[in-house]
């Protein structure tokens, strides 16, 4: 395997110019190397590019901030800005339906549904869902898939409110997805939910579940537009907008038509679907600069080719870590299972399977001299977790790969 970087050098480590490079200088020239150009802020103080690789809230494209940075003064010319701006203005009623009629484009969305921007988060939305759907059950029953933090987080809320049937035997680690002809789906539930990429353990679902006359409801807070999604399939699909197509503080929901209107008398009017619905988002002050934010992520992703550009790409990156880690010898170690390793959270270890702390700080160190921010693993895991969402570039992945290779070079 040769990758080669921006720089010129692949991962023999022989620059253009023949030289070599090992040991420690080695690892010195490469962090060197991997450095991105200084720029200077409005003061004009230098600072350095950082490579953004956190997990949530997460990288926005740099257009999409300078575009926002250039109107957050005055926006089209009004004399101030979104964040001073009436929610029940006709201005910002356009941003919501232009942002509303872009994702419908971007993922195809069938007519017999809507779209929601809500707050509270996919942990708002937890309680939201079985608050709004459990009636479609005759005794308030819904299906949990649990494969890791967030799903296990959804289904013991929804235990609140209804009967949670865990369609599958308890997984010991969050490491794969459970055979889903071993499901015991019932029939009769309000809905399945699952998380289509679950941020914490690295899993993601390449599938989707065959539930038969059963509503979908999935929580894509961390892949959305990453991948073609065939909406019709869901009955609701929930994210969270700090990962993909946005900031914190806005929360999408796709909901099919049929489906709004069962709220329970209990529920929260701020999470009531039909009333949000009816009202366009707009019943209560909603999160009205996430709001702006996501619908010119929504835009750039238009712009820049779409879902389909966005699928190739997370792709490539994924590719570039997961090869390194699938060629190092065990140096590096990812212990998900091959068919449900996610393209967005790359959770691995450094120096073996449960890791080496030590190389572990020390390869954390090295990407912090290389400007990387982002790269420690979530508490409950450990190790490193690489976060690849769409504004990451391929070139910025790169730089990391080239990094780990180096790495290893030095420590194997």
């Amino acid at each position: 395997m040769s990758i080669i970087n921006g720089n010129g050098y692949s991962n023999g480590h022989t620059t253009q110019n023949g030289h070599s490079y090992n040991g420690i200088q080695a690892m010195k020239n490469e962090i060197n190397k991997v450095q991105s150009p200084a720029v200077r802020d409005n003061n004009n103080v230098e600072k350095p590019t950082v490579i953004n690789f956190n997990p949530g809230p997460a990288k926005v494209d740099p257009t999409v901030m300078a575009q926002a940075q250039k109107e957050l003064l005055n926006y089209r010319n009004l004399g101030f800005g979104v964040l001073e701006m009436s929610h029940r203005s006709a201005e910002f009623i356009d941003i919501v339906d232009k942002a509303k009629t872009n994702l419908k484009e971007l993922l195809n969305i069938p007519d017999n549904y809507k779209i929601i921007f809500l707050q509270g988060g996919a942990t708002g939305q937890f309680s939201a869902v079985p608050l709004n759907l459990l009636n479609l059950s005759p005794d308030c029953t819904a299906d949990y898939v649990v494969t890791g933090t967030w799903s296990a987080k959804a289904a013991k809320e929804a235990e609140k409110y209804g009967k949670i049937n865990i369609v599958h035997p308890k997984l010991k680690k969050y490491t794969s997805i459970p055979a889903e002809d071993s499901w015991q789906l019932n029939p009769n539930a309000a809905y399945v939910y699952y998380c289509d990429n679950e941020t914490v353990n690295g899993v993601e679902f390449h599938f989707v579940p065959d539930t038969g006359n059963v509503p979908i409801v999935a929580d894509m807070s961390s892949n959305i537009l990453s991948k073609p999604v065939d909406v019709s399939k869901f009955g609701v699909i929930i994210a969270g907008a700090q990962k993909n197509i946005g900031c914190a503080g806005v929360t999408l929901v796709i909901i099919r038509e049929d489906l709004i209107g069962h709220q329970m008398k209990e529920c929260p009017a701020v999470l009531d679907y039909k009333l949000q619905t009816d009202m366009n988002s707009l019943y209560n002050t909603p999160p009205s600069y996430s709001i702006y934010l996501t619908g010119l992520v929504l835009q750039w992703i238009k712009n820049t080719g779409g879902v389909t550009a966005m699928s190739r790409k997370c792709a490539a990156k994924s590719q570039l870590i997961y090869s390194v880690i699938n060629n190092s010898n065990g140096f590096y170690h990812c212990v998900l299972d091959e068919d449900c390793r996610s393209r967005m959270n790359l959770p691995f270890r450094v120096g073996g399977p449960g890791g080496d702390q030590e190389l572990e700080a020390l390869f954390l160190e090295r990407t912090k001299q290389a400007n990387m921010v982002g790269l420690k693993g979530h508490r409950s895991v450990g190790g490193i977790r690489a976060s690849l969402y769409n504004a990451v570039t391929v070139e910025e992945t790169q730089q990391l790969a080239d990094l780990m290779l180096s790495f290893q070079q030095e420590h194997a």
